[in-house]
């Protein structure tokens, strides 16, 4: 295989969004077992008091991940993240309005490998979110298991990020006042084993929690497409029924998360590595599904609602596919 290395003359802009980005990869395939070896290895130090102090804070603090987590306001401020969205770049597109006094559940498709789209839009809030939906807040929901990591968890708070858990969500949806957008990967981790070029494959057909979860808390449903999502990394063919897709599908229901076998370019070449492509990513928020409270609702309510909302997704995808260099040939495809 012939190497492409990259030109020796970058500008030193493309340069920093390069570092941004190899930072964010890091943060998600290595930063929570490097946390777990530092909390260890300073418990063999004369350093050991760090680790016994922050295990009684982490006692204490205990709930905050369930209970809104723990935004730090500076830290959607810090110059990285500009870079990390113009890396791709990566646009929010707003398609109708959303009242604040309300609280809302956004379904976020595709996934992805590390969702790439939903990480910069409604974690770093590079995009506008704030700007365009006034007086919403969104919170991106994260495997439960990265919550007890030692200083990782304080670190995914920090960009408001909480546990996929039933608890943490309702917390949000529950609060009076309004202004949550509990942002939800429905696909979820299985969903990145479909995650390949020109691909619209979308786990849905049997995921429903985040509908009854809308209906107990009268939250209206929005369907988010993001266009892009899955062109930012190849994946090793990983057809359903072969040998390769029937390990990754078991070693993801016994560790709770996906092995994709993915790669893109490196730091200095473009031929290997998993640094993602520099393809841009559109995240397409559509109109809210109104939601009727039912803190015990029937299968049947359920599935309408379903229903309901696959409709306004596909809708959601055929209006503004075009735009984004879909072809007209391509819809979406529900398993």
């Amino acid at each position: 295989m012939k190497v492409e290395f990259a030109p020796a003359k970058i500008p030193f802009t493309r340069r920093l969004q390069t570092a941004a980005v190899l930072q964010w990869v890091f943060t998600f395939l290595a930063l929570a077992q490097c946390c777990c070896v530092l909390f260890i290895a300073l418990l063999f130090t004369r350093f050991w008091l760090i680790s016994v102090l922050y295990a009684t804070w982490w006692f204490i603090d205990r709930d905050t991940p369930s209970h809104g987590g723990r935004r730090l306001s500076f830290m959607h401020k810090l110059p990285m993240w500009r870079y990390l969205r113009d890396y791709f770049p990566v646009k929010l597109v707003k398609t109708a309005n959303l009242d604040p006094g309300k609280n809302y559940v956004f379904g976020f498709h595709p996934h992805g490998i590390l969702v790439a789209g939903a990480f910069v839009n409604f974690c770093t809030l590079t995009t506008g979110f704030m700007q365009l939906y006034p007086g919403l807040t969104p919170h991106l929901l994260m495997l439960p298991l990265w919550f007890r990591v030692p200083f990782f968890r304080d670190y995914i708070m920090s960009g408001g990020l909480i546990p996929s858990d039933k608890e943490s969500a309702r917390y949000l949806l529950q609060r009076q006042e309004g202004g949550n957008a509990v942002v939800i990967a429905v696909g979820g981790a299985p969903e990145a084993l479909d995650a390949h070029p020109g691909a619209f494959t979308v786990l849905l057909a049997n995921r429903k929690g985040f509908v009854k979860l809308a209906i107990e808390n009268g939250a209206p449903l929005v369907p988010v497409f993001s266009f892009g999502e899955n062109e930012v990394f190849d994946q090793v063919e990983n057809p359903r029924g072969t040998w390769l897709r029937w390990v990754q599908e078991r070693l993801q229901k016994l560790m709770g998360v996906s092995l994709p076998l993915f790669h893109a370019r490196g730091v200095f070449q473009y031929s290997f590595g998993l640094i993602p492509y520099r393809k841009p990513i559109f995240t397409v928020v559509g109109k809210p599904i109104p939601v009727e409270k039912n803190e015990r609702p029937t299968e049947e309510e359920v599935d309408a609602l379903h229903e309901l909302y696959i409709e306004e997704l596909c809708k959601l995808f055929e209006e503004h596919k075009g735009n984004y260099g879909v072809p007209e040939d391509k819809h979406l495809t529900f398993v």
